[in-house]
């Protein structure tokens, strides 16, 4: 771990997003992950002071871009966005792929694609810092609804995150924390250790607070969908136990759908 950590802060957007700010206070140098709303962003970084230089785009959906054109007007940030997103991210300066490294001051993140949400969905893993941007992919005891492409595709990006560190911080682009408790609950009752997150979850929405980021060990021991192997969960989807991954994870995002 670098012995100067970044500082950030989040903040609600829109209804249910969450909007980050990323600042490396060797330089001086911030980063908004999306900008889900052009208010919420340019307030932060008034109430901070710190000085837009970069905008990180994980994936093209309006919910995630729509206040790219204020805020850059505002700040004339760098906006960097995944090339499969093509033309659907406003304003792009630089365009990433699968291998690409993006850096913010002298931070430095490598370029993931995580397609299943979306085809361009990408995720910037810093690792020296132990951040990754996880955007739409994953959630605090979620992931993303399979918008483009077969299941299988999200389980494969999903499973990229399974061998990190467990202290790996991980932020996600919206607050679907309750809702996924509840889902989560449905699938696995016996999990201890959810339970007591989910009772987390409550206090933390009665006090006005959001349980973003997670960290990757706690999403191993309570998130369903990456819990794909447990043989628990493969019977709560009707199948035995050591079923394909792949296919109990599709059964679980199913059932999340109809939930």
């Amino acid at each position: 771990m670098p012995e100067i950590r970044p500082e950030i802060r989040t903040f609600p957007c829109r209804s249910d997003n969450i909007g980050v700010l990323m600042r490396d206070p060797a330089t001086g140098a911030c980063a908004a992950i999306d900008v889900p709303e052009a208010a919420a962003v340019l307030r932060a970084l008034d109430e901070t002071g710190w000085r837009l230089t970069d905008i990180l785009v994980t994936h093209r959906h309006g919910d995630h871009v729509e206040g790219i054109p204020e805020v850059k007007a505002r700040t004339n940030a760098r906006v960097t966005a995944p090339a499969k997103a093509g033309s659907a991210v406003p304003q792009v300066d630089a365009t990433v792929r699968e291998g690409d490294v993006v850096t913010v001051g002298s931070l430095a993140a490598a370029v993931w694609e995580t397609p299943g949400h979306c085809d361009d969905h990408v995720t910037y893993w810093f690792e020296e810092a132990g951040i990754a941007f996880a955007g739409d992919t994953l959630f605090t005891l979620g992931c993303g609804r399979v918008l483009e492409g077969p299941p299988q595709v999200l389980w494969r990006s999903l499973s990229r995150f399974l061998p990190l560190p467990d202290e790996t911080v991980i932020y996600s682009g919206h607050d679907y924390v309750l809702s996924n408790a509840r889902f989560a609950l449905a699938a696995e009752p016996e999990n201890g250790n959810l339970k007591s997150r989910a009772l987390l979850a409550e206090k933390a929405r009665a006090d006005g607070r959001f349980l973003v980021p997670t960290t990757l060990g706690e999403e191993k021991a309570t998130n369903p969908f990456l819990r794909a192997t447990e043989p628990g969960l493969a019977r709560a989807v009707g199948m035995e136990p050591g079923a394909d991954p792949a296919a109990v994870f599709t059964a679980l995002r199913e059932w999340k759908n109809r939930f």
